[in-house]
């Protein structure tokens, strides 16, 4: 049986987070009530002349030479003609032929990749500016009509499109977690995927293991989480195999993403460059990036997530692994660094914290597709999102659960178990001691405690007395469980240990 080789590129879609839209001066700030920012260059009206924001492009530049990209001089803004109610120009403007960067590329690092060491290295066709279109809102209440908020007319977009040199969901993953990453080092972009803020669409073919030449291009929109892209990625790589081991012809086509049934769906055939009639946009004039202004730009790049890895092992004696765990998340790292410079805790401490509670929770907030610093409180099926703060509230966080610890009113237990907490509450350390208790350090109360899990649980006391060491470390763990994590732990181990040498039970 012949074996295929899934090819996967994609087009990511980035709002660039400007005080102000691409073409005009309207605001860009989130909630506004709809149609409230708004003039008539984002409203399309005729006669009306776009005007380019800098600041759009200096973002934009940002990201090319992050990417390594080179810089079209110039580069051109052109009209990417199609009709829908969202669109009241009937075009966008956008780029295509001479896009702001192109040909640069990232190298990404994926559990399971086969490639040398780990990394693999993915090609950035194009970094190109473009502007967003109107926001359809379809009424619950009423079928027969669609509503058009055109506060989002006109947002400034970066999109950034791959060639089609990964191979596998893992590398995909990887590969969206960079440019995230990257888009949040340089601070263009918020990146909350929630709002709408960075989107994804995907192409997969797939060719014979024997050939070199690609296979027929699936295009799949409405990819509007990491989840949805990993699972419309799997979805389509086993769909397109079964359907080519079947003796089953492909079309090039356009897909949705179903989330519901896990599964996608024909949309139309696919458009080309040429069915959207690019051309030259004749009411903005060339963009020249001159050489001062790339030096400038390229001078001024941040410490980014790699760079920032090699120097956390340098500076702190941090594990290359954990180094780089912590850097795939700007706001942990900074959280991190944060605490151990302006808080004064020490760095293992501060970073066994994030690294185990808070990235546990961040995993909890990345499932249900809310950014970085939000949790969930889930009751039924519904899920609600709570914010928490910047990485200055989260060191203090940190800074305040060491300190409790360290005089003595938390466990190391019960430190980690309260991170979370203050996270999702917002609540201060302090503030939630008071409520559930301080550390349980009282002889009596504490025996009590070791009494009952003893009697409770005699084959594994029995297991102790034998010489089964591994059993004492249960024993603890379940007066810790009992106490909530309060009890004080070294005092627990020892009056274990002592009540079973001493054959009391």
């Amino acid at each position: 049986m012949v074996r295929y080789v899934p090819n996967i590129g994609l087009e990511v879609h980035c709002e660039l987070s400007t005080q102000t839209k691409v073409f005009c001066g309207c605001p860009t700030a989130a909630g506004a009530p709809p149609n409230t920012q708004v003039c008539p260059v984002c409203l399309g009206f005729p006669g009306a002349l776009p005007a380019l924001n800098r600041a759009v492009v200096e973002y934009g530049l940002r990201v090319a030479l992050a990417l390594r990209c080179q810089i079209s001089r110039p580069s051109i803004f052109e009209r990417k003609g199609y009709y829908y109610p969202d669109l009241p120009k009937n075009f966008q403007i956008s780029q295509k032929r001479s896009p702001l960067g192109h040909s640069g590329w990232v190298e990404v690092s994926a559990n399971g990749d086969p490639s040398p060491g780990g990394l693999h290295r993915v090609r950035i066709t194009d970094v190109h500016i473009e502007e967003d279109a109107a926001k359809l809102l379809h009424p619950e209440d009423d079928r027969d009509h669609s509503l058009v908020d055109f506060n989002r007319s006109g947002i400034p977009l970066l999109e950034i499109v791959s060639e089609p040199d990964m191979h596998s969901a893992a590398q995909v993953e990887a590969y969206m977690n960079a440019i995230r990453s990257a888009l949040l080092y340089l601070g263009v972009s918020e990146a909350r995927m929630e709002q709408g803020q960075l989107r994804f669409e995907a192409s997969i073919s797939m060719r014979p293991e024997e050939s070199a030449e690609l296979g027929t291009r699936v295009e799949i929109k409405n990819l509007n989480s990491f989840r949805a892209v990993l699972g419309a990625v799997r979805h389509e790589i086993e769909r397109q195999t079964k359907a080519l081991q079947s003796g089953e012809r492909l079309v090039q086509e356009t897909r949705l993403w179903d989330d519901v049934r896990q599964a996608t769906e024909p949309m139309r055939t696919k458009e080309t460059a040429m069915d959207y009639r690019y051309f030259p946009e004749p009411d903005l004039v060339p963009l020249v990036v001159d050489d001062e202004w790339i030096a400038r730009v390229r001078a001024g790049l941040p410490e980014m997530a790699e760079e920032r890895g090699r120097r956390l092992v340098r500076e702190y004696g941090f594990d290359e692994k954990e180094a780089a765990v912590l850097t795939s998340d700007k706001s942990a790292a900074d959280a991190v660094e944060t605490a151990i410079k302006e808080r004064g805790v020490p760095a293992e401490y501060a970073k066994n914290m994030m690294i185990g509670p808070g990235f546990r929770w961040r995993r909890l907030a990345s499932a249900a597709g809310t950014p970085e610093s939000a949790a969930t409180a889930t009751t039924g099926t519904k899920t609600s999102l709570v914010w928490v703060g910047s990485p200055a509230d989260e060191a203090k966080a940190i800074h305040d659960l060491y300190r409790l610890q360290s005089q003595g009113q938390l466990s190391g237990t019960a430190a980690r178990a309260l991170y979370p907490e203050i996270l999702k509450t917002g609540e201060s350390a302090d503030d939630l001691v008071k409520e559930r208790g301080t550390q349980i350090g009282d002889q009596d109360q504490l025996g009590a405690a070791v009494d009952e899990v003893i009697a409770e649980n005699a084959e594994a006391a029995e297991n102790f007395r034998k010489g089964k060491e591994a059993a004492l470390k249960f024993l603890v763990g379940q007066v810790m469980r009992k106490t909530k994590g309060r009890a004080n732990p070294q005092m627990v181990n020892e009056m274990v240990r002592g009540r079973l040498a001493g054959g009391k039970a």
